[in-house]
């Protein structure tokens, strides 16, 4: 735990337990960042063996989850931790809680890949998996960012969110323009709003594990602060 600039404990045993719950959150999140790359993978490809993988592989990113919260809770009702130990808690079973949730929209993006008509939506998947794409790298950053604990980044990846919202509202008009030329394209192009709506979430939920290591670094909550008021954080 050295590297995240935590105090040491009286109780070594206690370190490797706040170190081996992290370390899971971690292999956690890789899981997930493969996951949500395979889904959008298979999107483009139309690579049905992968989607399928994606599918079957959301049960280790639930049985991740179960396990890091059971963890979660027995460290609290064993060590009792004191507030610096008990953001870093409270951070770990957020996060773990907003990887399961990645999962589940990776899931979502797998089973548009094997719907029978998506061979028919080749230039709306294109500018999915470009949004795909973005929301990858802003889950990876956020990973690193949890992985070093490192607060400066952390607000880099708040902001990123933005990027994110302002790919999806064009995707979405881009999208309403095809409904309108095309009417009977409408359950087709359907699916592929569910989908950006899907990945406009990762967005939302990286965003929200960079609050979760904020959180911990400075002990602030930003959920509900003006962007002047994080500005004046980060100073």
């Amino acid at each position: 735990m050295d590297n995240l600039n935590l105090k040491r404990h009286i109780s070594g045993q206690f370190n490797t337990e706040l170190e081996n719950i992290r370390n899971h959150v971690l292999l956690m999140g890789g899981l997930v960042e493969k996951q949500l790359s395979d889904a959008i993978s298979a999107i483009s490809t139309l690579d049905v063996a992968l989607a399928e993988q994606v599918i079957k592989n959301d049960r280790k990113v639930n049985s991740f989850e179960v396990t890091i919260d059971e963890e979660c809770t027995r460290i609290i009702a064993k060590r009792q931790p004191a507030a610096g130990d008990l953001r870093l808690i409270f951070a770990i079973s957020k996060t773990v809680t907003d990887l399961e949730r990645i999962g589940d929209s990776a899931k979502m993006l797998a089973n548009v890949a094997l719907k029978k008509d998506a061979s028919k939506q080749g230039k709306l998947l294109v500018s999915l998996e470009n949004l795909g794409r973005e929301c990858v790298t802003m889950l990876h950053n956020v990973l690193d960012c949890f992985a070093r604990m490192d607060v400066d980044a952390a607000f880099e990846v708040h902001s990123a969110d933005s990027l994110i919202d302002a790919q999806y509202e064009s995707l979405m008009r881009e999208l309403m323009t095809y409904m309108m030329e095309d009417p009977r394209a409408i359950p087709s192009i359907m699916e592929v709003m569910w989908a950006a709506r899907a990945l406009e979430r990762v967005g939302d939920r990286a965003q929200n594990i960079a609050e979760y290591v904020i959180y911990f670094i400075k002990g602030k909550d930003i959920r509900h602060l003006e962007e002047d008021e994080i500005a004046q954080l980060r100073e």
